[in-house]
């Protein structure tokens, strides 16, 4: 076998082999059991006492949502201003100015949903000062609120009858305190003796082999990479991600990087089967999801192992793969393998530039995105799917003549209503973005965008297209990773991604929680003989077929114009 294969076949094992005791660890922290870090305690009634919160007031899903919210609109303001002033603030060694109104709004935007689509190149676009009291701040609060999320339908699910759901602050804190804190630090150490820099001076000079002397930046960027992996929130401390030698020094790192943004939410899976008791609802729920990811993974690693045939009609070997664009520490099939995991997980953290990957594997990045439910990021990945379950079992339950059941609770018009318009915003905001994008470029090629529309695109023709379709994706997926040919750093790209990030954080979020909420209300049913169950293989079947075919259905023409047609076009 491909040493490089095994080497991903090798990661993911491991992958799995710690997330399942990290998934019993996180389901003890929230069910209140004893576990290795209760020492935080004292540290977390300090911050609930300094914050005037009271933990033992439990929440129903309306007063979650609410506190979600207020506190996410805290984060904006704070965020924007700090953006906005970088310039005129201290920790600032390599002088960089401040961000524009509508890049601040789009980056305090971008990272408070966890998203982290970057419009600017991190080692020249903030300072030291805002890469770590914002960014690096955002990111660890932004995946505790997706957990946190979770943990509320986690909580609904496993009580029979009830509106209380535990306290959302408590959760927030905990998520913090007991798993992220904890295990950045020890990611956060690995790299920093591995060569990522966790200083606070300034660029250094140096010179080259080739005898030019060049300016590299620095910083204390191994706390923040450590906590963008793990939080799958993916914004790099330097522009080109985790291709940069410091941001990702060895193929040692490259692993630990790539089973750190994987954990979390293999973990949660597993945390579900603990926290409720089901443990094997969780695997078919694992099943189903590494079934996703295999069928993106596959053609992607067989595109970019294979590379470009064009290439090998002029004569030369590509037994080395496609590797214009990625990083000959890493080869062809570690570069596919992240690139598919990084966007059907919300990571979006990049070890190779996608713009440059094959045809098919460029569309099998964007439907890693566009079905958004095969592991997700943290929390919200099994929210994404908690709605394809609901739809799945309402479509079985018709399908065999039996009332549509989950848990032992009835799934009715509002739940179905609420999960429909979930599943339909998410090709909405795509579709609608890549439409009005492509309208403007077609019709107001010289309009005033501080950018020219004519200039946003380093390709024409279909690769064009995909670099806008992909922007949308990836801003509607909570992802940030980009094609980038696309020229984003605009009024017309900052604004219009702005709101798409908005729509495409909360909803989806409000929506599974505000079902969950609704079902724990209802009467409790006992599982019969008469049940749909859920957590066969079969029904694992069709919630698969679910999420595929409502994908298909959504972006299939879209595809066609864009990376199906450049695949195409290879072989004319």
């Amino acid at each position: 076998m491909n040493s490089e294969i095994t080497g991903v076949i090798v990661m993911f094992i491991i992958t799995v082999l710690l997330a399942i005791p990290l998934g019993k660890y996180i389901a003890d922290v929230f069910k209140g059991e004893k576990t290795i870090l209760d020492f935080m305690a004292p540290v977390e009634r300090f911050v609930y006492r300094i914050c005037d919160i009271d933990i033992t007031k439990e929440m129903n899903w309306k007063q979650h949502m609410l506190a979600m919210l207020a506190m996410n609109m805290l984060w904006f303001v704070y965020a924007f201003v700090m953006l906005i002033s970088q310039g005129s603030l201290f920790l600032n060694p390599d002088g960089n100015p401040s961000m524009t109104p509508d890049l601040s709004f789009n980056t305090a935007i971008s990272f408070m949903v966890n998203c982290n689509l970057q419009h600017y190149s991190g080692e020249s676009g903030l300072t030291y000062l805002t890469q770590l009291a914002v960014i690096t701040f955002l990111q660890f609060v932004s995946a505790a609120t997706g957990i946190a999320a979770l943990i509320v339908v986690f909580n609904a699910m496993r009580e029979k009858v009830t509106d209380q759901l535990g306290n959302f602050f408590d959760i927030f804190t905990k998520t913090i305190t007991r798993i992220l804190l904890p295990i950045s630090i020890i990611i956060a150490i690995i790299l920093a003796f591995n060569g990522s820099p966790a200083s606070f001076e300034g660029k250094d000079t140096i010179t080259t082999l080739q005898g030019d002397t060049v300016q590299v930046s620095r910083g204390p960027a191994a706390g923040m990479i450590a906590i963008k992996h793990l939080g799958t929130n993916g914004g790099g401390w330097f522009g080109v991600n985790s291709a940069h030698p410091l941001e990702n020094p060895n193929y040692f790192t490259n692993m630990v990087e790539m089973i750190a943004q994987v954990l979390i939410p293999l973990a949660m899976i597993f945390a579900l089967g603990y926290f409720l008791n089901r443990k094997r609802l969780s695997w078919i729920i694992f099943g189903v999801m590494t079934a996703g990811m295999l069928t993106f993974l596959i053609p992607t690693m067989v595109s970019e192992i294979n590379g470009n045939p064009a290439i090998s009609e002029m004569g030369i070997d590509q037994r080395s793969g496609s590797m214009e664009g990625k990083e000959v520490r890493f080869g062809a099939a570690a570069s596919a393998y992240w690139s598919i995991v990084t966007t059907i997980i919300s990571t979006g953290s990049v070890n190779s530039m996608h713009d440059s990957s094959m045809p098919v594997s460029g569309a099998m990045q964007m439907l890693g995105m566009m079905t958004n439910a095969f592991y997700g990021g943290c929390g919200v990945g099994i929210l994404n799917y908690y709605v394809f379950i609901i739809i799945a079992v309402f479509i079985s339950g018709l399908m065999v003549g039996r009332t549509p059941e989950f848990l032992g609770r009835k799934i009715e018009a509002r739940e179905m209503k609420i999960a429909s318009i979930v599943a339909l915003l998410h090709p909405f905001l795509i579709l609608s973005g890549t439409a009005l994008a492509s309208w403007t470029i077609v019709n107001h090629p010289d309009a005033n965008w501080s950018v020219h529309p004519s200039n946003w695109l380093n390709n024409p023709g279909y690769h064009g297209f995909s670099e806008m379709l992909y922007e949308f994706t990836s801003a509607a997926a909570n992802n940030g990773s980009g094609f980038e040919g696309l020229g984003d750093n605009n009024i017309f790209w900052n604004i219009t991604t702005g709101l798409v990030l908005i729509f495409g954080r909360f909803l989806p979020i409000i929506g599974p929680v505000a079902i969950a909420g609704i079902l724990a209300r209802k009467k409790y049913i006992p599982e019969s003989s008469g049940t749909l169950r859920t957590d066969t293989a079969t029904f694992g079947f069709m919630t698969y077929a679910v999420i595929m075919i409502l994908a298909a259905l959504a972006f299939f023409p879209a595809l066609a114009l864009g990376p199906l047609a450049e695949y195409f076009s290879l072989y004319n």
